[in-house]
């Protein structure tokens, strides 16, 4: 077994086939904890909050698949999340189609632009891929802004009806949706988990290492980069659809550049190619934003401040650092 995290233990303080046991088993009682946790929240918290935390978690797991585990460092993923979310209020509102055919649409816009917009940027590496990425992202908001029939401009996409799950479970029920949030969102973390341990995920976690030695062994590294690129725009295209629906609106902020901002921010206090992270940095940010509102514009100054002293402290980040106390990858 490979590390998983770029925190791990070296393999001369325990044999790598018990750290491997160990890990195995230690990641199964996560996603247990984490199916049981999904299950208890709604009785304990405000179901809407907690479904906020989901969409943005995947949309930080998203970005992590592309960043922690491709070593693709893109400052436009809001691109993907925001089109997807675009695309499945306007079908929803506008043609009146069932949310899960919504949700696979704009599943696959957000991972055709990623085709796109991947083939483009992984012509270049380092600085140069990131400020391609955010140049073309930027592309997609000042389209959002003035494809006034298409987007609402301004006022976005309001009051999108939710619909009937299969036809046969009423969206409209905050709980009722909440199960279906909660089905993707733990089906999606399962998939990127699964996608990060199979051979194809080895190969790319080899390319961020080390390209040159990559390419020296016969794998085509762009071929790599733009599937991994892909599969992340596709996700983020999910996480944006969800957002869409549990908050019936579509809107510019989900286009913005200080979206990409906020997903890098989620990824790095959660932990940097960890598996978990992601999901933890996305509950605290969140987490965040809804109990420090009253602070108004001081929120993103103590964002910032908690952001400084993550780097500053522990740059794992919080998944990373327990990940390196404990010896155990998560």
């Amino acid at each position: 077994m490979t590390q998983i995290a770029s925190g791990a233990i070296p393999a001369d303080r325990a044999p790598p086939a018990s750290l491997a046991r160990r890990t195995e088993r230690l990641h199964r009682l996560v996603f247990a904890g984490l199916l049981v946790l999904l299950v208890v929240a709604p009785f304990v918290a405000y179901p809407i909050f907690l479904m906020k935390v989901m969409c943005y978690a995947l949309f930080a797991l998203a970005f992590n698949l592309l960043l922690g585990y491709g070593g693709l460092l893109s400052f436009g993923h809001a691109a993907y999340f925001g089109l997807a979310s675009y695309v499945c209020a306007w079908l929803l509102k506008t043609h009146g189609v069932p949310p899960e055919i919504a949700v696979l649409c704009a599943v696959g816009a957000s991972a055709l632009l990623g085709l796109i917009f991947g083939a483009i940027a992984i012509r270049r590496q380092g600085i140069y891929f990131a400020m391609v990425t955010l140049a073309l992202a930027q592309m997609i908001y000042f389209f959002a802004l003035q494809a006034t029939g298409f987007t609402g401009g301004e006022d976005g996409i309001q009051s999108v009806r939710r619909g009937w799950l299969f036809g046969l479970f009423d969206l409209s029920s905050d709980r009722v949706l909440y199960a279906a949030v909660a089905a993707v969102f733990f089906g999606s973390t399962a998939l990127i988990y699964r996608v990060i341990h199979s051979p194809f995920g080895q190969v790319c976690k080899a390319i961020r290492d080390n390209e040159a030695r990559a390419i020296s062994l016969g794998y085509d590294a762009n071929r790599y980069k733009l599937m991994v690129f892909v599969l992340s725009a596709g996700f983020a295209g999910l996480a944006g659809s969800l957002k869409a629906i549990v908050f019936q609106i579509a809107a510019l902020p989900d286009v913005h550049w200080s979206m990409s901002g906020e997903v890098v921010l989620m990824t790095l206090v959660g932990g940097l190619a960890t598996v978990f992270g992601p999901i933890v940095g996305a509950l605290v940010i969140v987490s965040m934003q809804n109990y420090l509102a009253e602070f108004g514009a001081w929120v993103t100054i103590i964002q910032g401040a908690i952001f400084l002293v993550c780097v500053m402290t522990f740059r794992e980040g919080i998944v990373g650092r327990i990940s390196k106390k404990t010896g155990i990858p998560l």
